[in-house]
């Protein structure tokens, strides 16, 4: 029998919010084909991902992976900060 190992989900994002302690704001953006109009379009999600050092700053080019909830709305945490 195999064993296969599982990868949680990682997204590239946008930081557009710090105000929160060990908390910040991630914008994720994907590019999607109108199912009827066949236009291409993006649509973009904003995420609460966890940040215990508070080393994100707004602009930033952030990975998120995912993780256990944290609290009501996070769902992920920083996985590395480039700029």
């Amino acid at each position: 029998m195999e064993t296969t190992t599982i990868r949680p989900q990682t997204f590239n994002g946008t930081v557009v919010k710090t105000a929160m302690k060990d908390t910040a704001t991630v914008a994720v953006s994907r590019y999607v084909k109108h199912p009827k109009y066949k236009k291409y379009q993006v649509r973009t999600k904003k995420f609460l991902v966890h940040d215990p050092e508070n080393t994100a700053k707004v602009g930033d080019q952030v990975t998120i992976v995912a993780c256990r909830p944290i609290s009501k709305l996070k769902r992920f945490k920083l996985s590395t900060a480039t700029v």
